[in-house]
């Protein structure tokens, strides 16, 4: 976070954890792992359940619009039956759904099960950095630095774990990681006791309410735009790609470990340096300019390209929440939400509509109409500017057990 390096702290603080921040770490990189989980295996479940791309990018559409619809509601229910519960509730629907996704017979059941897998990875990584701020010694930083290490080593992971499983079948990796969350679920029974409540109880409005404020509305509309780029690098290129799941998940693999290396290590300094604005405008150019490369060269450029975006990517995950999260006065959880509300149904909407694209035009259109939307998110930020005067590190950084609950900060 700004204003204070975590690094500088040391990494004993960082790691001498106790096992509650451990339990809900490990459960977290699992919940993320399930965002890439089937990038690797994309062309096999088409093959498999004999469907069209467009139909295959419904997992994600599905997935991530009840997650954007889900925003709206983690925080009501968190500050009502409290952190554990949630994260609770989160990881068995996770595991019913994770399982019986394993079991579809077609991309209509796939499809429902994913949505229903949205709604528990909502309810658990929204409500999983609140608790290991609230459990973690060592400070804000240290445990705010834990999460987001198991944002990255999850993204990282996921296509590696769809690799290894869904090169015998695609089946395989929904059950491991229905497998792996049982067994969150049982470390965070426990491990973590009873987390407290907030003094005042979020209503289901108050993030709506929240993006009233120009800055936030700001920082969530370019961000929209920021996301539908990234999510048709990351629903769409599998299907340009066409590698085997080993060799596609080692190109998302590369790409993850990009993401987490510049999302936990660069971003944090090239913003002391340079400023959030700079260090975002910056950024969605380079995305831009990486897509356009992408969508034109040849193979084995665009697996290059594929990895490098993981780069800007994770620059922009970090800068865009720290905005998100100091441009307004709202709490927190309560700017949080209404920022991930808005920004997840693009993060829906790419997976259906690249695709869709290149029914209608060719293979290269779609890459150019998400480095148009990347530079679009650029342009909302230089236009807003004036909107977006208190960035983040201008601020305290404020508790992010703040009225109990932050939401996915990724």
């Amino acid at each position: 976070m700004q204003g204070e390096d975590p690094f500088e702290q040391g990494s004993a603080s960082i790691l001498r954890q106790p096992k509650a921040v451990w339990a809900t770490a490990g459960a977290s990189v699992v919940a993320f792992m399930g965002i890439g989980l089937v990038d690797p295996i994309l062309p096999s479940i088409a093959k498999g359940l004999e469907a069209s791309p467009s139909q295959v990018s419904l997992l994600f559409t599905s997935y991530f619009l009840i997650t954007a619809v889900a925003m709206l509601v983690t925080g009501f229910v968190s500050s009502r039956i409290g952190g554990r519960r949630t994260l609770l509730a989160g990881l068995a629907l996770v595991v019913v759904f994770a399982a019986l996704s394993g079991t579809s017979s077609s991309v209509a059941e796939l499809v429902g099960f994913r949505a229903g897998w949205g709604l528990g990875n909502a309810l658990f990584v929204s409500t999983a950095l609140a608790v290991i701020v609230g459990a973690a010694a060592g400070g804000s930083s240290a445990a705010i630095l834990l999460y987001e290490s198991a944002l990255g080593l999850g993204m990282a992971c996921g296509p590696l774990l769809g690799a290894l499983l869904g090169d015998a079948s695609w089946r395989y990796p929904f059950f491991g990681t229905a497998a792996l969350m049982a067994i969150g679920f049982v470390c965070i029974t426990a491990f973590l006791g009873e987390q407290p409540r907030p003094a005042r109880k979020t209503s289901l409005l108050d993030p709506l309410k929240a993006l009233g404020h120009r800055g936030l509305a700001s920082v969530a509309a370019s961000a929209f735009f920021y996301n539908y780029a990234f999510f048709t690098i990351l629903a769409f290129t599998p299907f340009v790609l066409n590698m085997t799941p080993y060799k596609s998940g080692a190109v998302f693999f590369a790409w993850g470990l990009l993401l987490a290396v510049f999302s936990v290590l660069v971003a944090p300094r090239l913003q002391k340096r340079f400023g959030s604005l700079k260090v975002v405008g910056a950024s969605l150019v380079l995305l831009a300019a990486d897509l356009v490369i992408l969508g034109y060269g040849d193979h084995t450029t665009a697996i290059v390209c594929t990895i490098v975006s993981g780069a800007f990517i994770g620059m922009n995950n970090t800068v865009y929440t720290e905005l998100a999260l100091g441009v307004s006065d709202a709490p927190r959880p309560v700017a949080s939400a209404g920022y991930n509300f808005v920004r997840w149904f693009a993060a829906a909407a790419a997976p259906y509509l690249a695709p869709k694209i290149e029914e209608w035009s060719d293979i290269h259109i779609p890459f150019v109409v998400a480095a148009a939307a990347a530079v679009v998110g650029a342009v909302v930020v230089w236009a807003r500017r004036s909107a977006l005067t208190h960035e983040a590190e201008e601020l305290e950084p404020k508790h992010a057990t703040e009225d109990g609950v932050t939401v996915f900060a990724g």
